[in-house]
C-alpha cells in the first residue's frame, strides 16, 4: 500500500480491528467474561507507553502474551488503552497497555483471532509467518486457567479474513 496515498485502507482497517478489541474489553470490564470466553492478548513491551513492572519487562523484552480468564483483577478500559492486574508467581502486577501496542487478540472459546500490524509485512513473509494455505492449528496442551502468560508458540485461535463475512451473491 502506498504510504503517500490519501486513502490509507491499511491503517483504517487496523483502527477498526482495534475498535473491536476495545469494544470486547469494555464489555468484559462492565459484565465480566461470559461462559467460556477468555482472551489471549499479545503486545509489544518495547513501546514507550506500555507500563509493566521491570521484572516482567526483563522476562519479556520485546513482546508478551497475557491471558484474561480466571485470574485477573481491576480491568479498566479507556478509548486508547487498557489496564489490568495479573499475578506473576503470586505477585500482583499492574499492566497498562495502549491498544496501539497490541499485535494480536484471540478468543479461543469461539475460535476468533485478530492479527494486527499486518500492513508492514510483505505477502511472502506473511505466508511464511502465518502459514496461509497450510494447516496451522496447534494443540498447546496447556490450560489457560492456570497461567496468565503464554509462550508465543502457544497461541490459539486463527487469523480471520473479512471476506468470510461478506454476503455471497
Amino acid at each position: 500500500m502506498d504510504e503517500n496515498s490519501p486513502l490509507r485502507y491499511d491503517l483504517w482497517i487496523e483502527d477498526a480491528l482495534r475498535a473491536v478489541i476495545n469494544r470486547t474489553l469494555t464489555y468484559a470490564e462492565s459484565n465480566g467474561l461470559p461462559g467460556e470466553h477468555h482472551f489471549y492478548i499479545t503486545f509489544r513491551t518495547t513501546d514507550d507507553d506500555v507500563d509493566v513492572p521491570d521484572f516482567i519487562r526483563a522476562d519479556h523484552p520485546e513482546e508478551m502474551t497475557i491471558i484474561l480468564q480466571h485470574q485477573f483483577e481491576d480491568l479498566q478500559v479507556s478509548e486508547d488503552a487498557f489496564g489490568v492486574t495479573l499475578r506473576f508467581n503470586g505477585r500482583p502486577a499492574r499492566l497498562i497497555v495502549p491498544l496501539s501496542s497490541v499485535i494480536s487478540f484471540a478468543d479461543p472459546s469461539v475460535n476468533f483471532g485478530l492479527q494486527l500490524k499486518m500492513t508492514t509485512i510483505e505477502e511472502d513473509e506473511m505466508e511464511m509467518e502465518f502459514g496461509f494455505g497450510q494447516d496451522s492449528s496447534q494443540d498447546t496442551g496447556s490450560d489457560p486457567a492456570d497461567v496468565n502468560e503464554v509462550d508465543e508458540k502457544q497461541k490459539t485461535g486463527e487469523v480471520i479474513a473479512l471476506d468470510s463475512f461478506r454476503k455471497k451473491t
